[in-house]
């Protein structure tokens, strides 16, 4: 099992004939990712790495099964391009653009809840099953398959992670990057609640940073899990009432801190991790004491 995706999701590609969308593409394809269309404006009735491109997403759907898909368009084409999915009655949406405009975010949102639509994103990373498929960016080469689920709001953070659980031997259920903007589609919550229910997620790497509160919010959900959850939480260095990065990180008075998140995660009895590196070492006490 897996949540969200798997080998067996139908995926397009909106945004497939732009450089960053045609890059990814030919990497998902490698992967084994199920992409059975694209969607690019005024390309309709060409073929990129041997997928077809159709003008519009109903075009797509007249000729095609479809359970995702995958946006990199433009930030000035965002809105339009998310609606249009969620419209057509596509179950999940994953959208990699950066800089979409917070109103225009806000707006996604609303719709997909109106609609029963799953958004990851924007400013997204995407989400990736070990061995089945990938949605976005994070890096194949580096997951391993395994029963650790991460949820993360940092994409850098994220391939970080990965890579150094995969090195230690660690291996990967889904790995998902929320999206680092003050509006995003899922929250940390509702993925906690998935890898919950995921029989093949035995424990979940949190990865939290500063801005909002998010965090805070999750850690009150967390202490009615039955799964362990591992903690990390960066920027303790950032200086207050400055973004840092993209719209999420930004801090206004002692709310939305690396402490105050910290704090919060620790008095959930949840251990946060003061460097990446460390997630390793608890997450293989656990894993072995909860293998006992």
């Amino acid at each position: 099992m897996s949540i969200l995706v798997n080998k067996e999701t139908k995926v397009i590609v909106q945004g497939i004939t732009g450089r960053l969308g045609a890059k990814q593409t030919r990497l998902m394809l490698d992967y084994g990712t199920k992409i059975v269309a694209g969607v690019t404006p005024g390309k309709g009735g060409s073929e990129i790495h041997g997928v077809p491109v159709y003008d519009t997403v109903s075009s797509a759907l007249s000729n095609h099964s479809i359970d995702a898909s995958v946006i990199y368009v433009p930030a000035s084409h965002g809105l339009d391009a998310a609606v249009e999915s969620i419209d057509s009655g596509i179950g999940i949406v994953v959208i990699i653009t950066e800089h979409i405009p917070i109103h225009d975010a806000i707006k996604i949102k609303q719709r997909a809840n109106l609609r029963g639509v799953k958004v990851i994103g924007p400013n997204s990373p995407g989400i990736i099953t070990p061995g089945e498929t990938s949605l976005g960016m994070i890096p194949p080469r580096s997951v391993l398959l395994g029963k650790v689920g991460i949820v993360s709001r940092s994409g850098t953070l994220t391939f970080e992670v990965v890579k150094l659980l995969t090195d230690s031997g660690i291996g990967q259920s889904t790995c998902l990057g929320l999206g680092g903007d003050s509006v995003t589609g899922l929250n940390y919550i509702d993925v906690l609640k998935l890898f919950e229910n995921d029989r093949s997620t035995e424990i979940i790497v949190m990865i939290g940073e500063i801005g909002g509160t998010s965090e805070e919010r999750a850690a009150e959900y967390i202490v009615k899990m039955k799964k362990s959850v591992v903690g990390f939480i960066a920027g303790y260095s950032a200086p207050q009432g400055k973004t840092m990065g993209h719209a999420g990180a930004i801090v206004t008075g002692n709310r939305g801190t690396a402490e105050s998140k910290t704090k919060a995660l620790k008095e959930a009895d949840i251990p946060v991790a003061e460097t990446p590196w460390e997630i390793v070492d608890i997450l293989k006490s656990k894993l072995k004491l909860e293998g006992d």
